[in-house]
């Protein structure tokens, strides 16, 4: 795959979650997909294939956010070999009214369309503000 090819996955699967479709999310997702948020939070860690990883999505984001989904501003793709890196801004509002407008720095390993897993870098402070009800 070229670097122009993995870069539009990226671009599908963020305009899927920003849609709360999970399932467009993880179209591309190998089954062994893993999803890595950084820091020390109750949300931190990684969460191992892509059952897995959709079942988190539908347990934190569809029953927190209004609309289920985080909508994406991708300012940034950059891509070399089997790696993008993309800098983000998200925006929702919780079920409880507050608003949830984090920045992201999402690394992705694709290999041959699949993506392999995500490690996301994000204001981890706002992420538990905002879904620590």
């Amino acid at each position: 795959m070229s670097t122009e090819q993995n870069k539009e996955i990226v671009r599908r699967a963020m305009a899927a979650l920003g849609r709360g479709d999970y399932a467009g999310f993880l179209a591309d997702a190998d089954d062994d997909f893993a999803f890595t948020i950084a820091g020390t939070t109750p949300f931190s860690g990684t969460i191992q294939g892509k059952q897995a990883v959709d079942e988190a999505l539908h347990g934190l984001l569809g029953t927190k956010l209004e609309g289920g989904g985080i909508a994406m501003t991708i300012d940034n793709l950059i891509a070399e070999g089997e790696y993008v890196a993309e800098q983000a801004r998200g925006k929702a509002r919780t079920k409880s009214g507050k608003d949830y407008n984090n920045t992201y720095c999402r690394v992705y390993h694709i290999v041959d369309g699949k993506l392999k897993s995500i490690f996301e870098y994000l204001d981890t402070e706002l992420l538990t503000a905002a879904f620590s009800d």
